[in-house]
């Protein structure tokens, strides 16, 4: 939906951002993860997408969000997830002129973040080498499945294959037998490694502006989702270089600590965690166990770890004793670490949850169908400047005619753009 009569941009309110524009051309996760962060922390953010389809993402439902007479639009709930703060512009990259309005927007702005595999965007003119010359100080950030260099470095990838090629996957998952039901490795449902590459594109982009403080011009970032959950395991991997073994998987315990992971009780499953030889004891206490605490199989945290299946069987027969709100009490008046295993229905009904504001519901403009979209709040908490949440996720080139109109196209020179598909 395109319209000449869209609504004013907002203030940023105050955010640390509202100084820079952000130049979005990514899709599905990764990069649209980096760039609604800095349009929570105030960017402006032009979100360049293909016309007609848009970002891939639109299409990955069911869910699919409501206008505001109920009524299913054809943008998915995936695509709200990380698109927030943004402005739809719909432009044809293929295209001659479409390349020139990214130019123009990429000339006038801060920060440009794109997906493409390596080499795509050179073919129109839109790398970094051919954008800094237009504008020195551009901070360009690549986001990969394995960076801009190497011997993958042109192969597709997505969170999946990185889980599975960055290790992940296999210390993910129940331990197998007889330690554990087996069941093979396991992928974190959520893409984490997608979330991660995002939050890394979002780190390095700020201390590239923070560089160009002192030496005036931006610079290239090249992230690559490969390298972020590689590092991601960075506990578990300092492990292997000590001793060469690769870790083995446990399911929901800990490989360090006993006991630190899910026990079942009479009505569902919990999570405790005794971190410390003194939370330990706190711990035997509140189960009416005080004489564990000091017998030499369980006293200190590496007898505990040798002993972890004995340690397990004894509290699981005891746990199953009580209910959850029973042995939460108790856990709470010990000074236990401890809390229930929660149905999103349960968390976005849990009390913290609730303080804390972390659903943030937004509507749509009028010229867009309206309707609300409930997104999930940004946990980055400012006390002077905070994030701002002005825009609910777009439909497909809302701003489009607004964006261009600014760059000083006519609204004739729009519609005969439009019509050969360019915008």
């Amino acid at each position: 939906m395109d319209s000449t009569n869209a609504r004013p941009v907002p203030p940023a309110q105050g955010g640390p951002l509202s100084h820079l524009r952000v130049l979005d051309l990514t899709r599905v996760l990764a990069g649209p993860w980096c760039t609604q962060t800095l349009g929570d922390l105030g960017a402006d953010v032009i979100k360049i997408e293909r016309p007609g389809t848009g970002d891939d993402t639109r299409a990955w439902g069911p869910a699919w969000l409501r206008d505001g007479s109920g009524r299913e639009t054809t943008d998915s709930a995936y695509f709200s997830s990380c698109n927030r703060n943004k402005q739809s512009v719909t432009v044809n990259l293929a295209t001659p002129e479409g390349q020139a309005i990214v130019r123009e927007l990429a000339s006038q702005s801060d920060i440009l973040v794109e997906n493409y595999k390596r080499g795509d965007l050179a073919r129109y003119g839109l790398d970094y080498a051919s954008l800094s010359d237009l504008n020195p100080r551009l901070v360009y950030c690549s986001i990969t499945a394995y960076g801009q260099s190497g011997p993958y470095a042109d192969r597709p990838g997505y969170d999946l294959l990185c889980q599975a090629e960055g290790g992940l996957m296999a210390i993910n998952g129940h331990a197998d037998p007889p330690d554990g039901p087996g069941g093979g490795p396991t992928k974190v449902v959520i893409a984490v490694t997608d979330i991660l590459s995002g939050l890394n594109a979002t780190i390095a982009i700020l201390a590239a502006i923070e560089a160009r403080h002192s030496t005036g011009r931006g610079q290239h970032i090249d992230i690559a989702l490969l390298d972020s959950v590689v590092q991601f395991g960075a506990n578990q991997i300092a492990n292997y270089f000590v001793t060469g073994e690769q870790p083995r998987r446990v399911g929901n315990a800990h490989v360090n600590l006993a006991p630190y992971q899910s026990f079942r009780v009479a009505d569902g499953y919990m999570i405790i965690g005794a971190g410390n030889d003194a939370q330990w004891r706190k711990l035997c206490v509140a189960m009416d166990l005080p004489d564990l605490a000091d017998e030499p199989r369980f006293r200190e945290m590496k007898d505990r770890n040798a002993n972890r299946h004995a340690l397990v069987d004894i509290m699981e027969r005891r746990l199953l004793t009580r209910t959850m709100q029973e042995w939460s009490a108790c856990f709470e008046a010990a000074g236990v670490p401890h809390a229930p295993i929660n149905s999103y229905a349960q968390v976005f009904s849990h009390p913290q949850v609730l303080h804390r504001g972390l659903q943030v519901d937004l509507e749509r403009f009028a010229e867009e169908g309206g309707g609300t979209v409930s997104t999930v709040a940004s946990p980055l908490r400012f006390s002077a400047t905070p994030t701002v949440y002005r825009y609910a996720p777009p439909v497909l080139g809302s701003a489009t005619d607004r964006i261009l109109m600014a760059l000083g196209y006519k609204a004739d020179v729009i519609q005969g753009l439009r019509a050969r598909g360019i915008v």
